[in-house]
């Protein structure tokens, strides 16, 4: 349950950062509500994952997750561009999610 949570909070996470871009510098009214939402449901599922999740692990997937998906959003959605290294950068990034996820034993 504790990973449903962790990638639930990731989830969150991407919803926040494209709330937050939305919001044009919080000079927009509903996409700053939704950043807050957002963002104390992000921290909040992140804060009951790790009752029983290792925090360094739980951590880098749950940035990994924000960092992979915001970025592939504004790829696909926001028109951003798309490069070779940045889709390298990306799957390094899953890659020492992997690798730590694995190192902790993998719970």
């Amino acid at each position: 349950m504790a990973w449903i949570m962790l990638v639930a909070a990731g989830l969150f996470e991407i919803a926040m950062a494209y709330a937050l871009k939305q919001s044009n510098g919080f000079s927009q009214l509903l996409p700053s509500i939704g950043f807050v939402v957002f963002a104390v449901l992000s921290f909040g599922l992140l804060a009951l994952a790790l009752k029983t999740l290792d925090v360094g692990t739980a951590y880098a997937v749950w940035t990994g997750i924000g960092a992979v998906g915001t970025a592939a959003l504004g790829m696909i959605l926001l028109g951003e561009s798309v490069s070779l290294l940045k889709l390298a950068s990306i799957t390094l990034i899953i890659a020492g999610v992997v690798g730590l996820n694995l190192a902790s034993g993998g719970h």
